[in-house]
Order: C-alpha cells, then structure tokens, then sequence
C-alpha cells in the first residue's frame, strides 16, 4: 500500500485528488495539508510514502518545503504537482530533494503513473517539461561561455533594474524574500557590482529591460 500525504492550499483540489488516489487499491490517503507548515506535522503523523505537493503556497512555497518534510520522513518521497511550467522550477525542485514534477493539467492516469513511480524509488517528470529541460540545459551551456548568469538571474536581475523590491521579486516568481535577497547578492558578485546604478546599466547593455511590459 502506497501512503499518500496531499499538501495544496485549495481544499477543491485537495478533494478532488483524493477522489482520484482513493480510487487505486494500492494507494491509502493519510492526510492533507493546506500549508507547507501544516505539511511538516502531517508528515510526521502519517509517515507517508510520498508526499504530493503543490508549489505555490501561503507561506513557504512547496520547493522550499522539500527540505523539512525530507528531514521529518527521510524514506518519504515528494512528488510536485503544479501549474508551474518553468523548467527552472524543475531544477529547483530536483535540487531541493524533490523525487518528481507533475503538471495540474496532466491526465489522471499519468498521475497516477508518477506517484507510482517515486514511491518505487524512481524519477518522474512531465514529458513535455522534460523536453524543455533538456533544451533549456543545452541553451544555458552554450551561453554560459558568454553570460556568467543563470536564466533566473537574468529574471530577477531584470526586476531588480526596473525597481522592484526583494519582496515583490519574492511574490512575483513564488520564492522567499530569503531567497531573492541571495539571488541579488549572487547576481552582485558574478558581474562585480555594487550600486544599483551599476546594475540598470548592465541590464540596459544586456536589452534585459526591452522585455518589460
């Protein structure tokens, strides 16, 4: 029997998809979780054998989730089920502990598939987004040689010129305002900045700002 902790932030999606996992003789629901918080505790009290979360989340997001919920269940696999289809997002996951990557808008039965899957020990990740992967990693070596940054450091590097703040980074690309501050100070010191005159000026040279809307 498969056990089963659900964390997402809408209580519809979390009914609907424990309709759909109660549905499988293997698979046992063991809770739910509205919160990455809350998920933490649920982990511990249901000892489950994957734990499916979603990214975007009221406080801690489901990526920087992975870490503590691995840390309460370290036999625990966590499968992210999301709406969010940037490869960069799949990274993250994979590099936080993250066992696989499912889209919302994929078929029940594929989901069904991958929680199989990393609760056998496997990897599992959206065909389409593993296509992008793939392409983004490739695009990303060749121009490594050419640009010190990362195509998420490009992002926010291009928020920070057009004068966001930490905080609104943080909300806008669904990562912690820890996380965004050493974002910056990583984009700081790979281009050898120190101002943020310097750094408009670098994304100006880039034409980073000739994407803003």
């Amino acid at each position: 029997m498969i056990r089963v902790l659900i964390v997402d932030d809408h209580a519809v999606v979390r009914s609907g998809l424990r309709l759909l996992l109660e549905a499988q003789e293997d698979f046992e629901v063991v809770g739910e979780a509205e919160n990455a918080r809350r998920a933490i505790f649920e982990t511990i009290e249901g000892k489950p054998d994957v734990v499916l979360m979603d990214v975007v989340m009221p406080d801690l997001s489901g990526i920087e989730a992975i870490k503590p919920v691995l840390e309460a269940a370290p036999k625990a696999k966590v499968l992210i089920l999301s709406m969010q289809d940037d490869p960069s997002y799949v990274r993250e996951a994979f590099a936080a502990g993250a066992s696989g990557y499912v889209l919302k808008e994929a078929a029940d039965t594929e989901l069904v598939d991958a929680v199989r899957q990393v609760a056998g020990g496997g990897n599992y990740v959206h065909p389409t987004l593993g296509a992008r992967l793939i392409a983004a990693e490739a695009e990303e070596r060749r121009r490594a040689q050419e640009d010190p940054l990362s195509e998420r450091e490009r992002e926010i590097l291009r928020l920070l010129a057009l004068g966001h703040t930490n905080q609104e980074i943080a909300k806008m690309l669904y990562i912690s305002v820890r996380t965004a501050e050493a974002h910056r100070a990583h984009i700081m010191r790979k281009l050898g900045l120190t101002t943020r005159a310097e750094l408009v000026r670098y994304a100006l040279q880039e034409g980073l700002l000739e994407r803003a809307e």
